[in-house]
C-alpha cells in the first residue's frame, strides 16, 4: 500500500502493523530501536490522518497496535522512530 511519512510517499506491505512497516523501510534502526512492540512503552507513537483530511484531523496512535491503511498520512513521528531516507 502507499502511505505518506512526513512528506515522503512510500510503499509498504499491506495487512501489517505500522511498526512492522517501519521495520520494512528501515530494518536496522527499527529492529534495534527501543520498542516493546506491545504498546506499553509508547515509543512508537505517531500522529496521522486519513487521505483527504488535514493536519487538523491528526490523531496520535501507537504504530505497534495500528494497521497500515492505503493513503494514510503520517505527519509526525516519535523521537524514537528513526527511518533511513526519511527526514523528520
Amino acid at each position: 500500500v502507499s502511505i505518506e511519512i512526513v512528506g515522503k510517499t512510500v510503499s509498504v506491505p499491506e495487512k501489517n502493523r505500522l511498526l512492522r512497516c517501519f521495520q520494512f523501510l528501515s530494518i536496522n534502526t527499527i529492529s534495534y530501536g527501543d520498542f516493546c512492540w506491545n504498546g506499553e512503552c509508547t515509543n512508537c507513537q505517531i500522529w496521522c490522518h486519513d487521505i483527504g483530511q488535514t493536519d487538523a484531523n491528526d490523531k496520535p496512535i501507537l504504530s505497534c497496535r495500528s494497521e497500515v491503511t492505503e493513503g494514510m498520512v503520517i505527519t509526525k513521528l516519535s523521537q524514537f522512530i528513526k527511518l533511513e531516507g526519511i527526514d523528520k
